[in-house]
């Protein structure tokens, strides 16, 4: 591969650019996706190989960026410089500052963690300075087009089936601008699944950016009422000061920040205490770097850190070594409850499953790197990519 230019036109790096890095160099980047989901390997000169994943979702599209704005600043540089590579990739590439270079970002990062671990035999979670072990899970649901007495019929059942004590689920409409699923349903659900838990169980709400200041205080009563925990994104997310004055209005943890890729927006919301809770997306944000960075972020500020997870990809895998490692993990993690039916993407895509629940908690390996192995029969019908480095 001949000296990289960025599609934006930024000016090209030297051809000696990794002559200090440490590592193998990165000589190889394949993608194998779908419109939802795509994987990433990445490939040293010596044949070592890890495993990575871009953030779900028009994954296509992501996996076309990782090609074109983040695989020619990578390649040809040692394992060891990732820190340096995330770093300057935002400034090569600095006329596209929006979400989707850090979705592709995410899928570098990933698959360099997943090398390095594999390198040294060790699980990311100690490479980050955590450890292996157990993670408390919250049973998560993604439904709205769901009856209250349905929806706690199947939280009853994975509490004695799994042992979930935690269950989150969703009021309002997504952006829904005080709007509901159907009228009534926020005033029903929360006091059904109350009454269905128990007193016990710890509850959460998600309410997916979909209500004004006013409503998203008075929903935010009634779970305080009914001995709710956690309000999630209660407020447009991109309005900060409706979510921060709602943040001081409730005694209620309100949370957020999923949707957040940019730091700067982070030092915002940090800053201003806009909510009680952050939960950045390994994913959204630009992988494990950026994602530690927000979390000693949070910690400096007395923010627990609960992210985003919200499907069994390798993105919960990745949340669940996090979550070893952060000074400040929140009380869970959060676990999707959809199965093949809901996200018939899921299915197949790993030889080992890296999701069993036992007693409400899941377990982080000693294996080395992400410890899950992308199953060949999934890869072989996805849509393939390479960028390779000829040097």
């Amino acid at each position: 591969m001949s000296t990289p230019y960025s599609m934006s036109g930024a000016v090209p790096v030297s051809s000696d650019r990794g002559k200090h890095d440490s590592g193998p160099r990165i000589r190889r980047i394949e993608t194998f996706c779908t419109p939802l989901i795509g994987f990433v390997r990445v490939t040293a000169e010596d044949n070592s190989t890890g495993w990575g994943q871009v953030s779900t979702y028009s994954s296509d599209l992501t996996c076309e960026i990782l090609h074109r704005q983040v695989a020619p600043w990578a390649l040809g540089r040692g394992m060891g410089a990732l820190e340096d590579v995330i770093a300057e990739i935002p400034l090569r590439e600095h006329k596209f500052p929006g979400t989707y270079l850090r979705r592709a970002m995410a899928g570098l990062d990933t698959a360099v963690w997943d090398w390095r671990g594999k390198a040294v035999g060790k699980p990311v979670a100690e490479l980050l300075g955590g450890s292996v072990g157990p993670v408390r899970a919250y049973a998560s649901s993604m439904r709205r087009d769901i009856t209250p007495p349905d929806e706690a019929v199947r939280l009853q059942k994975l509490r004695d089936e799994c042992g979930f004590d935690a269950f989150k689920v969703r009021v309002g409409a997504e952006c829904g601008q005080d709007t509901d699923a159907w009228d009534g349903r926020t005033e029903a659900i929360i006091p059904a699944i109350r009454k269905a838990m128990g007193p016990d169980a710890a509850l959460l709400v998600d309410g997916n950016s979909g209500f004004g200041i006013v409503r998203a205080i008075e929903v935010g009563r009634m779970l305080e009422a009914n001995g709710y925990e956690h309000f999630e994104e209660p407020c447009p997310y991109w309005e900060l000061e409706q979510t921060a004055e709602v943040t001081r209005a409730l005694s209620i943890d309100v949370a957020g920040g999923e949707q957040d890729w940019d730091i700067q927006q982070w030092k915002r919301i940090v800053a201003m205490r806009a909510v009680d809770i952050i939960q950045p997306d390994i994913l959204y944000l630009g992988g494990m770097i950026r994602s530690m960075e927000v979390a000693r972020m949070g910690h400096a500020a007395g923010l627990p850190c609960t992210p985003h997870a919200a499907n069994l990809s390798l993105v919960t895998l990745f949340t669940m070594h996090l979550l070893r490692a952060v000074p400040n993990p929140g009380r869970y993690l959060e676990f999707s409850i959809e199965g093949d039916d809901y996200y018939p993407w899921q299915r197949d895509l790993f030889l080992n499953d890296p999701y069993k629940v036992t007693s409400g908690q899941v377990v982080v390996s000693d294996a080395p790197g992400w410890g899950a192995e992308i199953n060949p029969e999934w890869l072989a019908k996805s849509a393939y990519k390479c960028s390779e480095d000829a040097c």
